[in-house]
């Protein structure tokens, strides 16, 4: 039989343990007909256990899956006005901000030209890098792909860097460099790495954004997201912030391929297309 919580409400069948605790902290905590509200992380634990529902240690777990893997519940979705969606971002420490935004894709083209690069990947990097994000985090950092693509020297200053941002709580970058360019402009790119099937997140676009006006104010932030498209084909994005919204300034595709693979027509053709 489906369970019900504690409004009486059924809980349909074939939520997985996530699908279900959110699905419960949802009915209960969002007022009738508003656009945002705030939950906590006690209330994961209380929907849980209502739902005799065991939870990893991480809790944080739940809430990243429904910003990078998984939909949420239909019911939810089924509240979403059209053009809009429902998002989950950080509103201080332990707690949580159910928020309707517009719909915003960052996807790969398909129509896109890729750019082909010499791949200077270390052999035995490439030959044991996995598909994840550690391993795209590789290729990105051993190929220079920042410097490329943004046409700046950068240089890595730290990955996986766990710190708090007031008003958000605790955030993760996936990497952050620190860059220069040829007029002295100092630059700070927090990346983002997306590999298997994991999907850009925009709420960590906008935390990474935070985190630099509040660290490094006097340093242009540039945030970058990249994508594997295939095991050697990376889709990487620059992103701006408008209007509490991310857009795309820039996209471009390179696949890394041994030298002698890049033909005289390959060269010609970029020749053309540089600007």
């Amino acid at each position: 039989m489906p369970r019900t919580t504690s409004n009486e409400q059924s809980v349909p069948a074939g939520l997985n343990r996530y699908g279900t605790v959110m699905l419960r902290i949802f009915r209960e905590k969002r007022p009738a007909k508003v656009d945002s509200f705030l939950f906590e992380r006690e209330d994961i634990v209380r929907a849980a256990e209502a739902e005799r529902i065991k939870l990893p240690k991480n809790l944080g777990d739940v809430v990243y899956s429904f910003r990078y893997r998984a939909k949420l519940p239909g019911e939810i979705l089924a509240t979403q006005p059209e053009g809009f969606e429902w998002i989950i971002e950080g509103a201080g420490k332990a707690r949580y901000r159910f928020r309707l935004s517009r719909i915003n894709r960052i996807e790969p083209r398909t129509d896109l030209a890729e750019i082909k690069l010499p791949d200077s990947t270390p052999e035995i990097i490439g030959a044991h890098a996995l598909s994840d994000e550690q391993g795209l985090l590789a290729k990105t950092r051993y190929n220079r792909l920042i410097d490329t693509f943004l046409g700046v020297t950068a240089h890595s200053l730290q990955n996986h860097l766990r710190t708090t941002v007031p008003g958000i709580g605790q955030i993760e970058i996936d990497e952050v460099y620190l860059a220069v360019d040829k007029f002295g402009r100092q630059f700070v790119v927090p990346v983002q790495a997306k590999g298997g099937n994991d999907k850009h997140g925009v709420i960590q676009t906008l935390q990474d954004i935070a985190w630099c006006r509040k660290a490094l104010p006097d340093l242009v932030c540039r945030p970058v997201s990249v994508q594997f498209v295939s095991s050697d084909k990376i889709a990487m994005f620059e992103l701006t912030e408008e209007n509490g919204t991310v857009k795309v300034v820039e996209e471009r595709h390179y696949r890394l391929v041994p030298a002698k693979k890049i033909t005289s027509r390959d060269l010609e053709r970029y020749s053309l297309h540089a600007h």
